[in-house]
């Protein structure tokens, strides 16, 4: 285990690609890779928990994906209503905090109440919290943020001055959350696609050509374990951390 680096990473992020290239590479219909990809949310989750990572976000569903086909996009939202809806037990019982970030009310009224009401009975877990990004966009969160704060220094209730990198976090999306140690992004592409900008400026990245469908508690223990040889520098010298 590198000097800076614990065990096991508080929060995990995870950008989940390659579905679409899944399907195709066998025959099958872009949604199949979706539905497939469901599979591994349900492991991963189980396993990080049981690891006792603290927080985990996915990438579930981005602010560009609203530009995909129609049909596509109704297979997600479905995809996303039968997840929250089969899911409810295991979430409960497992003490899993479900939270979300991103813009849900783009999403269909019967999911958004599927998700808001899982939150609420979900609100006191301790497990682990399990957070999706849906309709979710940094640079999104970012303009939101911003905005945010310009309308509480226009009402007088804050000065310029006061805004420093700990008041922008806090008006993020993920404000409750630790910012992320690790992203992991499965389907081989090395780009955030616009994904926890701001967050995500010390962590460190594992990329892997495993596409999301196939990625299992394997694949995550290969990131974990190439995560414990990371040396987190934080700007500073590796003699410094390791002393």
């Amino acid at each position: 285990m590198g000097p800076g680096t614990s065990a096991v990473p508080r929060h995990i992020a995870i950008i989940m690609d390659g579905n679409g290239r899944w399907a195709r590479s066998r025959g099958l219909a872009r949604v199949q890779g979706h539905a497939e990809g469901v599979n591994s949310v349900r492991t991963v989750t189980r396993a990080c928990r049981r690891l006792g990572v603290q927080a985990l976000t996915l990438y579930s569903f981005s602010t560009e994906n609203w530009g995909r086909p129609d049909g596509e996009v109704s297979a997600l939202m479905e995809l996303l209503a039968h997840y929250l809806e089969a899911e409810r037990d295991e979430i409960l019982s497992n003490g899993i905090r479900l939270t979300h970030c991103g813009e849900i009310e783009r999403l269909p009224d019967g999911v958004q109440k599927l998700l808001l009401d899982l939150e609420e009975q979900s609100k006191d877990g301790d497990g682990m919290v399990l957070n999706l990004a849906l309709s979710y966009g940094a640079r999104q969160e970012i303009l939101r943020a911003v905005r945010m704060l310009a309308a509480e220094v226009k009402s007088e209730r804050i000065t310029l001055d006061e805004i420093d990198e700990d008041l922008l976090s806090s008006s993020l999306y993920t404000a409750e959350l630790p910012d992320p140690d690790l992203v992991i992004r499965t389907g081989g592409e090395s780009r955030l696609s616009n994904f926890l900008l701001w967050q995500v400026a010390y962590s460190e990245f594992y990329v892997t050509t495993t596409s999301w469908p196939d990625f299992r508690e394997p694949d995550l223990q290969l990131a974990l374990d190439d995560f414990r040889g990371r040396q987190r520098r934080y700007g500073l010298t590796g003699q410094q951390v390791g002393s």
